[in-house]
């Protein structure tokens, strides 16, 4: 996704060392019979034309400063650092001026194109103000430069990357793209990840759910606002927005609530949470039509930071991105826009700090006791944090729910 790229440090802290213990030479060699013995005849198989095939990869040769590289003859190692705001302090993600910016151009926007956001909603469902935060978040409403070769990127990362296999699906469904004519004249441009256009849709999801919002029968999502606010909302519809929810509540929640509730598994209807003492940091009471619906609570920084009682809705955003962070964004942005809400009334606490190695060899400690932290990646998402809460009560420890340096030493031994 496009603004990530803008906080990612392009290099991993271990990667020159592994990248400078190869000859990268031989590895170039390696990689153009990959990529016309593996990837000519998958192409060719899904109707991509050798013309295309040969346009698509003239003077393309691997990008070693790409993450999550993993050239041959090599393993793949937890980097040590956080480099995507994700997965680092929370606080630093809605710092600055991201917030104010992406509001009040999306206000301008709303108003821009107030048509196409309600053609799009009345077939879709989804609101145009969770469209337009979308947007602002991929792409700063089309005004970020995406600067990348999209065959230099997918096809390092299809040759030599951890996820090499999906890397080269998408590389594949690019060429589907460039066959087909459908990308503009001056080249098929992404991010560092892949990701195409104003919505920033990997070339499958493009294939997928790029959509003609403006009547000129193409589906351009590089050129036009309209295809791109109309692509953004079929994607959100296909994978299940609910119209006429929400995405969730700031909310404050008592001592006498455990954090470990947290995640889309342990969901019941928003008028149990409201009973349990949860309230809305407003004052207000949930609204009437919510509290029959399930909710799940959501703490991205355990007790030290704001909670949240989100809907299935949240989910839906995190098909765009994985992090909660980017979903709460995204649904805050939209609040700002329409509703002209202010920022979270609870305070991020000073977390996020810790080394991704230091992370992983935590959730490695709370495996082997038998807990589900979701994979041992070095990132705090749902099933970390509330294992981590949960260890914390069985120690006797106060619950915090988020990883913390004094933790290490009592899990790692």
């Amino acid at each position: 996704m496009m603004l990530r790229a803008l906080v990612l440090l392009m290099v991993f802290a271990c990667l020159p060392a592994v990248a400078g213990a190869v000859d990268r030479a031989a590895v170039e060699t390696q990689y153009q019979r990959w990529l016309e013995q593996t990837v000519w005849p998958q192409a060719r198989a899904k109707g991509v034309s050798r013309g295309t095939f040969e346009r698509a990869f003239k003077g393309v040769t691997l990008n070693w400063k790409l993450p999550d590289l993993v050239p041959p003859g090599t393993q793949a190692r937890t980097p040590e650092d956080q480099f995507q705001a994700e997965f680092g302090s929370p606080a630093r993600y809605f710092g600055g001026n991201k917030l104010e910016s992406a509001t009040s151009v999306g206000r301008v926007m709303a108003k821009r194109y107030a048509g196409v956001l309600a053609a799009a909603e009345a077939a879709t469902g989804v609101p145009g103000r969770i469209v337009l935060a979308v947007w602002g978040r991929e792409s700063g409403y089309g005004r970020v430069a995406i600067k990348y070769d999209a065959f230099e990127v997918l096809g390092t990362k299809g040759f030599m990357s951890t996820r090499a296999e999906y890397f080269t699906g998408e590389l594949i469904a690019a060429l589907q793209i460039a066959e087909a004519g459908h990308a503009p004249g001056s080249g098929m441009k992404s991010s560092w990840a892949g990701a195409l256009g104003q919505p920033q849709f990997m070339p499958s999801r493009y294939l997928q759910f790029a959509t003609d919002g403006d009547g000129d029968g193409k589906a351009d999502i590089w050129n036009s606002e309209a295809d791109t606010i109309a692509s953004i909302a079929r994607y959100l519809e296909h994978f299940g927005w609910v119209p006429g929810r929400d995405w969730g509540f700031e909310v404050r929640v008592p001592a006498s609530v455990s954090c470990a509730l947290e995640g889309p598994d342990q969901g019941r209807p928003i008028a149990d949470w409201a009973e349990m003492g949860v309230t809305r940091v407003s004052g207000r009471p949930f609204p009437e039509h919510e509290l029959r619906g399930e909710g799940y609570l959501m703490m991205p920084a355990g007790r030290k930071g704001p909670a949240f009682i989100v809907t299935p809705n949240f989910y839906v955003l995190k098909k765009y991105n994985e992090s909660d962070l980017y979903a709460l964004f995204v649904g805050h942005v939209g609040d700002r826009i329409q509703y002209g809400m202010k920022d979270f009334r609870g305070d991020w606490g000073r977390v996020g700090g810790l080394k991704r190695s230091d992370v992983a060899a935590m959730q490695r400690a709370l495996v082997d006791m038998g807990h589900d932290v979701g994979g041992a990646d070095g990132l705090a998402g749902f099933k970390t944090r509330r294992s981590i809460g949960r260890w914390q009560a069985a120690a006797g420890r106060a619950q915090t729910c988020f990883p913390e340096a004094s933790m290490k030493k009592a899990l790692v031994r």
